[in-house]
């Protein structure tokens, strides 16, 4: 997985540490949680939906509900890198319990200016990522701390692994 860590952990016990490590812990035995920071970059969508469906996979999340993940992922990191400003934090938490599967996209907050891709685009060929997710999304929306502003989305289904 691209040197990330992601499962069932005692949480006394979690994942790997360090500079720009994701580490992977779980509150108890029903939930399954991932942090992944990741860099202000194009390249971080793609970086994101790896991680994302390794984890999934690994946790026994059924394919679809990956496939809906990846793109409920792709979306919200594609936002934080064209239209806030650094850090980029990718939260992944799987309550088996509730039957939900929760992604948050923690950035810096609002950037001044639009990002490269979003600049060279004409408007009618961007902007479209929020009505994606509220279309495939069980709830989504975001709210702002000092250190910048949490995107989220749910998704329930079936069961979040065995």
């Amino acid at each position: 997985m691209d040197g990330h860590s992601a499962s069932d952990t005692d949480p006394a016990t979690p994942g790997p540490t360090g500079a720009g490590a994701p580490t992977a812990a779980a509150t108890s035995g029903l939930t399954r949680r991932l942090h992944a920071p990741l860099k202000h970059s194009r390249q971080s969508p793609g970086l994101a939906r790896r991680i994302t469906a390794s984890a999934l996979a690994s946790w026994g999340v059924d394919e679809d509900t990956i496939a809906t993940a990846l793109l409920v992922v792709s979306e919200l990191v594609t936002n934080a890198v064209e239209h806030a400003q650094p850090s980029i934090v990718l939260h992944l938490s799987c309550e088996r319990a509730r039957q939900r599967l929760r992604v948050q996209v923690a950035d810096g907050g609002p950037a001044s200016s639009e990002g490269s891709w979003t600049s060279s685009c004409a408007p009618d060929e961007h902007g479209r990522g929020l009505s994606i997710i509220s279309c495939v999304a069980n709830a989504h929306g975001a709210y702002t701390r000092t250190s910048g502003t949490i995107h989220w989305a749910t998704l329930t289904y079936g069961a979040c692994g065995s």
